[in-house]
């Protein structure tokens, strides 16, 4: 008998991706796909359950095909269907202890992989350069996604603790790019002009879709359980991926977020998160080491490759030629040191 893999989330990005590379991995004898709404379309020799991990029910899905690895993938910063932001608390941190309480019941359960995200690690003026797997935040994610990511691998510790025979492998993936997922930094970077915060100019480091969907393969194949920083090398400043965009940037004060998305809102685009605005503010880099040397994975882009084709998977065209803009700091640079010159 092969391996029975269940996948939680698997109508939206990156589960209904996920789910077509894992069914045809050798011995993945059976693949089931769990969400609360239909996915646009099941792949052949995918089971589709129809199901809220909210529910206790959820272990009679785990019971009942005798699950041996679980792939949750359900905890997300957008919600699934509608109902804001307590849909998505429940959804994350409900569901995922609804889960937990299954998987720890079913004695067929052998692995579990769970999705998880750099936003742990907060975001303040006083981080560090580099965030190691076992560094801790400087200032405690205190609402949103990164909060409820902070809840689930509590649970998820706890759960590993009570459930030592079973692989636990948790990937605290970077924020996601690419030419056919939705993400919010795919949205924000999709805007004609870029709200940034007045007075910074953060280093951002991302992971390309595929990237992810390889990371999680190994994870699922590979018994090398622990937390890994999922990310791509190297690092983007704000100010370069808009150039590269061709994309204006509009600094406001951080005082102003709530007016920026009222302003968002009211023209029927994306919604700057409290957990965006932190990034957005101070940045974030991960060291990506651990996963390169125990895991096995190491990412096929880097964090520019990542961007550049995001830029051209969207034919994203800004108002500005990105080459002009690429130019505007060498000018200015030059402008400034003319004036300087005794000669100016």
């Amino acid at each position: 008998m092969g391996r029975v893999v269940m996948v939680t989330g698997v109508a939206g990005d990156p589960g209904a991706d996920f789910v077509r590379m894992i069914r045809d991995e050798p011995g993945v004898d059976r693949v089931i796909g769990v969400d609360m709404v239909e996915p646009g379309s099941t792949p052949d020799g995918v089971d589709f359950v129809l199901a809220d991990i909210r529910n206790p029910m959820i272990a009679k899905v785990v019971a009942s095909a005798a699950v041996d690895t679980v792939v949750h993938l359900s905890p997300s910063e957008v919600p699934p269907n509608h109902g804001g932001a307590v849909s998505i608390k429940e959804t994350n941190v409900i569901g995922t202890m609804q889960l937990l309480a299954a998987c720890q019941k079913a004695p067929s359960i052998r692995r579990l992989v769970v999705r998880s995200t750099t936003a742990v690690y907060g975001g303040s003026p006083r981080d560090p350069a580099l965030f190691a797997e076992d560094t801790e935040p400087r200032v405690q994610p205190s609402a949103g996604w990164a909060k409820d990511a902070v809840e689930i691998e509590g649970y998820v510790r706890g759960f590993a603790r009570r459930r030592p025979d079973v692989a636990v492998t948790v990937l605290r993936f970077a924020p996601q790019l690419g030419p056919r997922t939705d993400s919010p930094m795919g949205s924000y970077f999709g805007l004609p002009v870029l709200p940034t915060v007045l007075g910074y100019d953060p280093r951002l480091q991302f992971v390309h879709e595929d990237d992810l969907l390889e990371a999680l393969r190994i994870a699922v194949l590979a018994d090398r359980p622990g937390t890994y920083n999922i990310a791509a090398e190297g690092v983007l400043f704000l100010s370069q991926a808009a150039r590269r965009l061709g994309r204006p940037v509009l600094p406001f004060p951080a005082a102003a977020v709530g007016l920026v998305n009222q302003g968002l809102r009211r023209v029927g685009s994306v919604h700057l998160s409290a957990e965006q605005v932190r990034l957005l503010t101070h940045g974030r880099v991960v060291d990506p080491t651990r996963a390169r040397e125990k895991l096995g994975f190491v990412a096929a882009r880097s964090t520019a490759e990542t961007f550049a084709d995001y830029a051209w998977g969207r034919h994203s065209a800004g108002l500005f030629d990105p080459r002009l803009l690429a130019q505007v700091p060498d000018r200015l640079a030059t402008l400034l040191l003319t004036r300087r010159s005794p000669d100016g």
